[in-house]
């Protein structure tokens, strides 16, 4: 009788344990997941003003001059992660959906990693931008006059959209 008493609590206690852990073994599995399995996804935007420059930023954790952008968050569209990157990263604001430019897999980055890039050209920008800890310095730039430091795919991407390149898979 003893052991009966004791092997109920003891599955008792093991299904009390179960409920109580499988929540925290889901989000590591999930957690997992993200790393083994999962896709980064990020925008980027090629801002073209009235003067055909395009809008450029420096960033103050990688060298060169690069589209704004970053990723995609959690919940969010790509159209609302292009509009919060935009004003974020260049203090603009757009003033009308903007067309894809393309979808690219960005292999330097990881092997996981793809951008969707979006061509700007109806917008306002609120201001002067301010540098920030993100942020260290941007602007427009005509494309015949880049900084020499722009970035391979940036480069690549300016050619693709305003000089008639043939346009790439990969970043």
């Amino acid at each position: 009788m003893i052991v009966f008493i004791y092997s109920k609590n003891v599955a008792a206690s093991m299904n009390a344990m179960r409920r109580l852990l499988e929540p925290a073994v889901r989000r590591v599995l999930h957690f997992y997941w993200r790393f083994a399995r999962g896709l980064t996804l990020g925008v980027r935007a090629l801002v073209v003003d009235g003067e055909a420059r395009v809008f450029l930023v420096r960033h103050t954790y990688v060298d060169g001059w690069h589209l704004p952008g970053g990723g995609v968050e959690p919940g969010e569209t790509l159209a609302q992660a292009l509009a919060r990157e935009l004003l974020e990263e260049g203090n603009i604001e757009l003033a009308a959906p903007p067309p894809m430019l393309g979808f690219y897999y960005n292999a330097r980055i990881s092997r996981r990693d793809h951008v969707a890039v979006y061509l700007v050209r109806e917008f306002r920008q609120r201001g002067p931008l301010a540098a920030n800890r993100e942020i260290a310095a941007g602007g427009f730039f005509h494309i015949d006059g880049l900084p020499p430091d722009t970035g391979k795919g940036t480069r690549a991407r300016i050619a693709e959209a305003l000089g008639g390149a043939p346009v790439s898979a990969e970043w």
